[in-house]
């Protein structure tokens, strides 16, 4: 998927060194973190949100639910751009399905279906999306995505 079909970039790096076990592939954990940054993005250019606005609105989003499927490994040098689309809009919650695709490989290397919920830092507890929150997230909801 592309932009074109509502998938929006929402990250772009590489497999460093650094980042392999001891088999020269990704290991899981810095797939996790770059879907964790290509949130941060999608969030930004579905809401305008931003970790800032947590502090002063009391508001954020926390995620309730990951599905990661591995689809072809990763090896150090690889160019990775995860994509991103929401495929649900609910009352309290987003479904959001990610795409991590190997640019140099030309495929699919990983896909995350996430729950993610509007958070009340203060109650600790899910809130409703507002009116412009939820107008925003049908925008960019593409259906016939994700699980």
């Amino acid at each position: 998927m592309s932009e074109e079909s509502g998938m929006l970039i929402c990250h772009k790096g590489i497999a460093n060194p650094w980042q392999c076990d001891v088999m020269g592939h990704m290991n899981i954990r810095h797939y996790m973190a770059m879907f964790d940054e290509a949130s941060y993005h999608l969030l930004f250019q579905v809401f305008g949100w931003t970790g800032d606005r947590d502090t002063s609105s009391g508001e954020g989003w926390a995620d309730v639910r990951h599905v990661i499927e591995y689809q072809a490994e990763v090896t150090t040098g690889q160019v990775l751009e995860i994509r991103g689309c929401l495929t649900k809009v609910g009352t309290k919650s987003i479904g959001i399905r990610y795409e991590m695709i190997n640019l140099v490989q030309e495929e699919l290397a990983a896909s995350l279906d996430c729950v993610c919920v509007l958070f009340d830092q203060q109650a600790r507890k899910a809130i409703p999306l507002s009116d412009d929150q939820r107008a925003r997230a049908l925008a960019h909801l593409v259906p016939g995505t994700g699980e």
